[in-house]
């Protein structure tokens, strides 16, 4: 859909969304919200929308997005989607319902049978297994209404889900019923069914009232609203006219952004749902980072920082070795696998892992602080720690922006950088556009949209969580059939899955340190920074051809901007190139080792 523009005062240009865009967008961001696996659906959504504005931006100065709707919409849900639990169950039907603990819901198959239903649905609808949709508690003259639509979700022809608002056969007032689809594993379609037969939650008309700059009357209001109250039968129950009530929804209706009463109420719902669920705030993983196979133990090493931050980093290979530095990712990879670690042992190669700030037990830096300045001092003290006086660097992916600003920090204590599927300066819109749609939607958000960047890596955090790691690592990789048979070899997946357990585990997410870095200094061009390295450190790249962020054209570009660099090429390859050619990576940097 075309954009919408405006100037202002400056005479800049500042894009916004078309109304279509916008407000199909709001609904896959609460969609993610409630269900951080519908994440994708917003990934392309949002990609469509926001591909016009990329082509149209000036590459070194892009207009942002401007638009406060959007804007403001991301920021409540990502509010509410750090309570969200997406902790595994065993039974994939309760999980579906497992949020559900105070509405009543239950889920519908195709042949309209009620295959589970809460605790809520039982006690306030009579809701049991295997009954109809005929049993349910609803007007017979309504039953129709929302068979039909019952089958036009599972249909999938046009929206995937739905808001009737029916008569309720026993109580003599209306109900909103809220319908899902869903879609098990196992490819079975259902229906999720959730009702406004609901308890109130507990400080909900305060969360109402922060979120949106309710008043305590217009909270109140909303309530009745999602209670199916008229306008009329509200006036009568807060004795004030119809004139005062429905001013009163108009100005809810413009402080909620949405525009019309049954929009509000399924808004209302939604974050009912949300706030009913609860995410632990423990501390990040184990003091001791364990395989579950063939990974040694490895005990993680505390530091104090000068701010009094704790701050944690591993020991690998060797522990009396010579000092290899290894740069995780943002991913927190901070495992290798067994034999590799093993190898590095048999060399003689004492490989420190810093763990970044925000991820496993390192604590997080100050909001305002700067998270780049950060990790480049908490390396320095790392290094200073374990008494090393020079070494190699070999990072991963865009780490290689962290190798040349540690090498610039501290050149007399480097001895060469290694960039495994290594990224340098973008600097070209077309290096963008390449990449495939994850890392674009990221990489690309961080320059054009960075305010909206933090729901997007937090829901992304979710969803990882929700799906698994090898259901993540596939949905993320898997255009590239590379990356995805190296995340396959059982070495490389107990490193990978138990290596990032500093980023994400069940009780921590540190996509908070995760946006941080992807909005820092890496979005800029840091040519000039990489360029004072020339002549004076090597710095060397093993690339794989199929990587999904550095694709073949892009690495061609880098390759004709910085002939200076050593590259080494890979056609079996991608951006998890280390982790298949390991050995590679430890010939190279064996020549320099404490030189």
């Amino acid at each position: 859909m075309p954009d919408q523009t405006r100037k202002t005062k400056d005479n800049d240009v500042k894009s916004t969304l078309s109304d279509l865009d916008r407000d199909a967008a709001i609904d896959r961001l609460y969609d993610v919200a409630l269900d951080p696996s519908r994440y994708e659906a917003l990934l392309d959504h949002w990609e469509s929308a926001i591909r016009p504005l990329r082509a149209e931006a000036d590459f070194h100065a892009p207009h942002l997005l401007d638009d406060p709707q959007i804007a403001g919409h991301f920021d409540r849900a990502s509010a509410f989607l750090d309570r969200l639990d997406t902790s595994s169950a065993a039974d994939e039907i309760e999980e579906i319902l497992a949020p559900f603990d105070r509405v009543a819901a239950f889920i519908l198959d195709e042949s309209q049978t009620i295959r589970a239903s809460n605790a809520a649905a039982k006690t306030l609808m009579g809701v049991s297994e295997n009954s109809s949709l005929k049993d349910l508690p609803i007007n017979s003259e309504d039953i129709e209404a929302v068979r039909r639509t019952l089958r036009s979700v599972l249909s999938g022809t046009k929206e995937d889900n739905a808001v009737l608002r029916v008569r309720s056969a026993s109580m003599g007032r209306f109900t909103v019923l809220r319908l899902q689809r869903c879609t098990t594993a196992d490819d079975q379609k259902l229906v999720l069914a959730a009702s406004n037969e609901v308890g109130w939650p507990d400080g909900f008309r305060d969360i109402l009232k922060q979120a949106f700059g309710l008043t305590s009357a217009e909270a109140d209001v909303v309530r009745a609203l999602v209670e199916c109250g008229s306008l009329a039968e509200i006036a009568a129950q807060r004795s004030r006219s119809v004139d005062t009530i429905r001013a009163q929804v108009k100005s809810i209706l413009a402080k909620t952004e949405t525009h019309s009463q049954v929009e509000l109420v399924r808004l209302a719902l939604s974050m009912m749902d949300m706030v009913s669920l609860t995410m632990d705030a423990a501390p990040g993983p184990r003091l001791i980072s364990r395989g579950y196979d063939t990974l040694e133990e490895r005990e993680f090493k505390s530091l104090l920082t000068a701010d009094g931050r704790r701050l944690d980093y591993l020991i690998l290979g060797d522990p009396k070795g010579a000092p290899v530095l290894f740069l995780p990712l943002d991913y927190g990879l901070v495992r290798w696998p067994a034999p590799a670690e093993a190898e590095a042992a048999k060399l003689g190669m004492r490989i420190i892992v810093p763990v970044r700030a925000g991820y496993g037990m390192s604590d997080p830096i100050p909001k305002k602080g700067d998270y780049d300045a950060a990790l480049i001092a908490d390396t320095r003290q790392v290094m200073d720690a374990e008494g090393v006086r020079r070494c190699p660097i070999i990072s991963l992916g865009g780490d290689s922006y962290y190798g040349v600003q540690i090498a610039r920090d501290q050149p007399d204590r480097i001895s060469m950088i290694l960039g495994c599927g290594g990224v340098l300066p973008l600097t070209r819109r077309e290096q963008f556009e390449r990449m495939e749609k994850w890392h674009r939607f990221i990489l690309a958000g961080a320059k054009y949209t960075p305010h909206l960047l933090p729901f997007m890596v937090k829901a992304g955090f979710l969803l990882a969580r929700k799906i698994g790691k090898r259901g993540f690592v596939h949905a993320v990789y898997g255009q590239c059939p590379a990356d995805v048979d190296t995340f396959e070899n059982p070495d490389v997946f107990e490193a990978m899955v138990t290596g990032s357990e500093v980023a994400l585990n069940e009780n921590h997410a540190a996509h908070a340190a995760f946006s941080a870095q992807v909005l820092g200094g890496q979005q800029r061009d840091w040519s000039a920074d990489l360029e004072e390295l020339r002549d004076k450190i090597p710095v060397k790249f093993m690339n794989g051809l199929q990587d999904p962020q550095v694709p073949e054209a892009t690495l061609r570009e880098f390759q004709r901007d910085y002939s200076w660099i050593d590259y080494r090429e890979y056609d079996d390859a991608g951006q998890l190139v280390f982790f298949r050619h390991w050995r590679d990576a430890l010939d190279i940097i064996s020549p320099f080792l404490g030189k």
